[in-house]
C-alpha cells in the first residue's frame, strides 16, 4: 500500500515523516535539514520556499512571507493581525473585505490569500517526501493547534487541496505529540497514564491533558493560545533593542525593513544562545545608515522582557487541570513539545508549578508532532506494522456551543470539552403567535447570557405554518466531525422545512485569546450569571402562564407541551 505522510505545518518550521518497514522516518529536505522554514519568498525570477527563502530575507524582506499560520482563517480587522503587522516586513492588505498579502513577483504586484502560502509550504513538504520515496505522495495527515477554530481548520484543508494533497485527517498537535511520547515510552504500563502535553512552538501554544491506556488516547481537556510562541519572545527582544539603538545612536531603525529583519534574525539567534548560556552577544555591522550595533543581552534581562508572556503560559495549565477534573499530583508525566520549551525560564516555571517534578524531555520537541502525525497516517491508510499501536484518538471540543433563547440566554447544546466527533439534538419552539420563520443564532462561550459569548452565525427555517407560540417543534442538531468542524441544522417537524449553518461559511470562530478570556470571565462571574439566569427563567416561566390565562379568558384552548422558546 502507498503510505500517507504526516506533516507538522508549523508557524516557523514544518516537518514531514513517513512510516516504512515498521518505523517512522523523519525526512530530510534538499538542504539536509529535518525541519523546513515555513517561509515563502518572491523575486524577479522565481518563488523560493523553505531554506532558500529564509536565507535571503535580509535582502528581500518585503517580498518574503512567514508566519502565514498566524494569518490563516483570520480577517484583516482582527486585532491580532493589526498587532502583528507592526512586526512584519511584508504588506498585509484588505481587498474587498478579504485579508491578503501583497508582494512583488517577477516585476509585478501580486496578492495572495494566506492559505496560499500554507499551500506552498505543504507542497514543499510533499516534494520533500516524494524525493525521498521515489513516487508521488497524494495523502497526508496534517496537524493544527488544538485551539484552531473552524475557519482555520477549513483553511488548512483547503491549503492541502491546493498543494495536491488529500488531507485524510486533521489532528491536534498535542495529540500527535502524545502519540510520539507513548511510542517512545519504554516498559509501558498497563494502567492508565495521565500526561500533560506542554506544546510551545514558534507561534502557538497548547496545553492538553490526555489519558493513555492500551493504545486509546483520550483527551480530557485542552487550553492554550493560538497566538503565543517564540516569535513573540523574539518581538519583545527586537522592540527592546530597537529602542536601545535609538537611544544610543539617535536613529529610528524601524524606518528600514531590511535593518529590522537583520535585527530580528540576530535576536532569534541570541534567544537560542540564551537557552544554554547566561549571556549572548549581538553584533551587527552597518545595521542602519552605516552605524554598527554591538550589545550584550543577559538571560536575566531577556527573562525580564518576556516575563509577562512566560507567566501567561501557566494560565492554561490551571484551566486544563480544572476542566479535566484532576489534580497536579495525578499527572504522571509533563511532556515538553515545541522549540520554545528549551527556554530555561519556561522549564523552571513548569517545575515550580508541578512542585519540583522533573519534566519529560525524552522526545525531540521539534519532531514529535510530525512523528505522531506520521503514525496516525500509517494507521489510517492500513499500513499497520507490528511495532505500531492500533491507536484510537478521542479528542474534545474546546468551547460550549449553543443557541440563543428568549431573554438572551445561552442554551448549551454541546458542552465544552465534549469528546468528538459528536452529534447532539435539542427541541426548540417559537416565541410569538403566527410566526412563519424561526431565526437561530449560534454562539460559543461559557457565559449564561449570549451577549457575553461569541456569535458564530445566524440561520433560519422559513415556511412555518402559522400557529400559537410554543406549538411548532423545531429540532436543532449540532454536529462536529473528526476535524472539529461544526455544522448546525434545524428542521420543522410539521412541514419538514430545514435550515443549516456551516460555521466556516459565516463568521470566524474565536481566537484563543478571546476563548481564554471568556473562560476566565465565566469563572469570575459564575455567581452573577446564576442570579441573572434564574431571574430570566422566572420571567420566561411567567410569560406563557400570563398568555394562557389571557387565552383562557377569551377562548380556552388545550394546553401545549412546554418547549424551549427562541
Amino acid at each position: 500500500k502507498v503510505p500517507a505522510v504526516g506533516i507538522d505545518l508549523g508557524t516557523t518550521y514544518s516537518c514531514v515523516g513517513v512510516c516504512q518497514h515498521g518505523k517512522v522516518e523523519i525526512i530530510t529536505n534538499d538542504q539536509g535539514n529535518r525541519t523546513t522554514p515555513s517561509y515563502v519568498a518572491f523575486t524577479d525570477t522565481e518563488c523560493l520556499i523553505g531554506d532558500p527563502a529564509k536565507s535571503q530575507v535580509f535582502l528581500n524582506p518585503q517580498n518574503t512571507v512567514f508566519d502565514a499560520k498566524r494569518l490563516i482563517g483570520r480577517r484583516f480587522n482582527d486585532p491580532v493581525v493589526q498587532s502583528d503587522m507592526k512586526h512584519w516586513p511584508f504588506l498585509v492588505v484588505d481587498k474587498d473585505g478579504k485579508l491578503k498579502v501583497q508582494v512583488s513577483y517577477k516585476g509585478m504586484d501580486k496578492i495572495f490569500y494566506p492559505v496560499e502560502f500554507s499551500a506552498m509550504v505543504l507542497a514543499k513538504m510533499k516534494q520533500t517526501a516524494e524525493a525521498y520515496l521515489g513516487y508521488p505522495v497524494t495523502q497526508a495527515v496534517v496537524t493544527v493547534p488544538a485551539y484552531f477554530n473552524d475557519a482555520q481548520r477549513r483553511a488548512t484543508i483547503d491549503a492541502g487541496t491546493i498543494a495536491g494533497l488529500h488531507i485524510i485527517k486533521i489532528i491536534n498537535e498535542p495529540t500527535a505529540a502524545a502519540i510520539a511520547y507513548d511510542l517512545d515510552r519504554s516498559n509501558q504500563e498497563a494502567r492508565e497514564h495521565n500526561i500533560l502535553i506542554f506544546d510551545l512552538g514558534g507561534g502557538t501554544f497548547d496545553v492538553s491533558i490526555l489519558t493513555v491506556h492500551d493504545g486509546i488516547f483520550e483527551v480530557k481537556a485542552t487550553a492554550g493560545d493560538t497566538h503565543l510562541g517564540g516569535e513573540d519572545f523574539n518581538s519583545q527582544l527586537v522592540d527592546h533593542l530597537a529602542k536601545d539603538f535609538k537611544r544610543k545612536c539617535h536613529l529610528d531603525i524601524r524606518q528600514d525593513k531590511k535593518a529590522m529583519q537583520r535585527l530580528r534574525a540576530a535576536c532569534e539567534k541570541a534567544k537560542c544562545t540564551l537557552s544554554c548560556c547566561s549571556d549572548a552577544i549581538i553584533s551587527i555591522d552597518s545595521l542602519y545608515k552605516g552605524v554598527d550595533f554591538h550589545t550584550t543581552i543577559t538571560r536575566a534581562r531577556f527573562e525580564d522582557l518576556c516575563s509577562d508572556l512566560f507567566q501567561a503560559t501557566l494560565v492554561p495549565l490551571v484551566i486544563a487541570l480544572e476542566d479535566a477534573q484532576i489534580t497536579k499530583a495525578q499527572i504522571h508525566d509533563v511532556v515538553l513539545v515545541g522549540g520554545s520549551t528549551r527556554i530555561p525560564k519556561i522549564q523552571k516555571l513548569l517545575r515550580n508549578f508541578f512542585d519540583g517534578r522533573p519534566l519529560n524531555k525524552g522526545i525531540n520537541p521539534d519532531e514529535a508532532v510530525a512523528y505522531g502525525a506520521t503514525v496516525q497516517a500509517a494507521i489510517l491508510t492500513g499500513n499497520r506494522y507490528q511495532s505500531l499501536h492500533n491507536l484510537v484518538l478521542l479528542d474534545v471540543t474546546p468551547l460550549s456551543l449553543g443557541i440563543e433563547t428568549e431573554g438572551g440566554l445561552m442554551d448549551v447544546v454541546i458542552k465544552r470539552n465534549s469528546p468528538i466527533p459528536i452529534k447532539e439534538t435539542q427541541i426548540f419552539t417559537t416565541t410569538e403567535d403566527n410566526q412563519t420563520e424561526a431565526v437561530f443564532q449560534v454562539y460559543e462561550g461559557e457565559r449564561a447570557v449570549t451577549k457575553h459569548n461569541h456569535l458564530l452565525g445566524t440561520f433560519s427555517v422559513s415556511g412555518l405554518h402559522p400557529s400559537l407560540c410554543a406549538v411548532p417543534i423545531l429540532e436543532v442538531t449540532f454536529s462536529i466531525d473528526t476535524n472539529n468542524i461544526l455544522v448546525v441544522s434545524a428542521v420543522d417537524k410539521d412541514t419538514g422545512n430545514t435550515g443549516q449553518l456551516k460555521v466556516t461559511d459565516t463568521q470566524d470562530r474565536l481566537d484563543k485569546e478571546e476563548i481564554e478570556k471568556l473562560v476566565v470571565e465565566a469563572e469570575r462571574n459564575q455567581n452573577q450569571d446564576t442570579v441573572q439566569r434564574q431571574a430570566i427563567q422566572i420571567l420566561n416561566t411567567l410569560a406563557p402562564c400570563m398568555l394562557n390565562l389571557k387565552r383562557a379568558a377569551e377562548d380556552p384552548t388545550p394546553n401545549v407541551e412546554a418547549k424551549k422558546r427562541m
